[in-house]
């Protein structure tokens, strides 16, 4: 079982672990793209006003370009303490006991558009960089799209995809009975189902927690629905008309 996450724009700063080294991230097939993707967001960093231009920077997160400028120098932290927000706020990593975070070492993904997908405890850097980022002279969905795809087709257990639809266009999962993307949805009080916002990724942090407290790695879309009740959960398979696999998690 994969468990693939979107990542978060606001991240924790510092870090006690050694500077970047990409042999060190799940997927090495994927280290080419890394290394290109990262020395040219180096690169653009050395010109404040393209950095701010590029990655759509505010007034207030203009210290974000220093912040790419010492990518490879930068102490690291593993991935899943590393991201903020509200998602990752709802995971509480950090209080999740050694065998939770050992299972999440295995099964959780977190899809960063520097690194592509990296394991959930995989050491990096703060950086700054979105789906959206225009990185001259490397467009993502072009750099990103095929060998993300090819990489998590190489997997062939359930995969739960949380992310959102913006990183899914930067690697699509594999179109196989044991791939799901997951929707929160609430019921309305006419008996319509609509998606949410804030609460979509409060709920999808709190369901992974729980993943990870559960520690048991299902084969099937059928046995996840079948426990989820237990802890808590609402989950329902989707039948879309696009003919694709959803869950909905309902809350």
């Amino acid at each position: 079982m994969l468990i693939l996450l979107p990542p978060s724009e606001t991240k924790r700063a510092g870090g006690t672990g050694r500077s970047l080294s990409l042999a060190d991230l799940r997927f090495p097939e994927l280290t080419e793209a890394r290394r290109q993707l990262t020395n040219d967001v180096v690169e653009l960093a050395a010109d404040p006003d393209a950095t701010i231009a590029a990655l759509k920077l505010g007034p207030k997160q203009h210290a974000e370009v220093s912040v790419n400028r010492e990518l490879w120098q930068s102490p690291t932290m593993p991935a899943i303490d590393r991201y903020t927000g509200v998602l990752f706020d709802a995971l509480d990593a950090s209080t999740l006991d050694a065998e939770a975070r050992e299972f999440a070492a295995r099964h959780v993904l977190v899809h960063a558009a520097l690194f592509g997908p990296i394991g959930a405890l995989d050491p990096i850097p703060a950086y700054r960089l979105s789906h959206d980022s225009r990185v001259p002279g490397r467009p993502m969905k072009r750099h990103w799209a095929s060998p993300i795809r090819e990489a998590l087709a190489a997997h062939d257990g359930l995969l739960l995809d949380m992310r959102s639809e913006a990183y899914v266009a930067l690697g699509p999962a594999p179109a196989t009975p044991y791939s799901f993307y997951l929707r929160v949805l609430t019921d309305g009080p006419d008996g319509s189902r609509r998606a949410l916002n804030h609460f979509n990724k409060k709920a999808k942090g709190e369901f992974t927690r729980a993943l990870l407290e559960a520690r048991v790695p299902f084969a099937t879309a059928d046995e996840l629905c079948a426990w989820a009740p237990k802890a808590g959960f609402r989950l329902e398979r989707l039948y879309p008309a696009s003919g694709k696999q959803e869950l909905a998690l309902l809350v």
